[in-house]
């Protein structure tokens, strides 16, 4: 996995009140972390990087261009920033290095054989199927 490195000035973060476990500690405190990082206006990533980075993720970008994510696993805000950034590196580690080629290739001769046998095994099989009805 490549190593990845953001400025803090790219990513905004804002809190919100979390949903799920937590007792009464739920409704007083903004654990809840939302990451907000525009991929295209980024000078961390390459920019090779960054279009695949759009063709992939493109969907799920605002209108704005911003990509939202967001974290409530845990119970405090530290870790849940945390595991914010850890996603948006792993969804960028995901595109970080170009697919490979495919190289186009040609059936070997045995499997050319080995078609043309079955296909001569399943059109004797029905052929023999057909009852003589003379």
């Amino acid at each position: 996995m490549p190593d990845i490195s953001l400025a803090q000035s790219e990513l905004q973060f804002t809190y919100a009140r979390s949903s799920g476990a937590g007792g009464q500690n739920v409704n007083k405190v903004s654990s809840k972390a939302v990451l907000r990082w525009n991929p295209a206006g980024s000078t961390s990533i390459p920019f090779q990087v960054k279009e695949r980075f759009l063709a992939k993720f493109g969907n799920k970008l605002t209108t704005e261009g911003d990509l939202i994510i967001t974290s409530d696993r845990h119970r405090d805000q530290g870790r849940n920033v945390a595991d914010c950034i850890e996603k948006l590196k792993e969804m960028i580690a995901s595109v970080w290095f170009a697919p490979k080629k495919r190289k186009a290739t040609k059936p070997t001769f045995g499997s050319k054989q080995r078609r043309l046998k079955s296909k001569k095994i399943n059109a004797e099989k029905k052929q023999n199927r057909r009852g003589s009805f003379d």
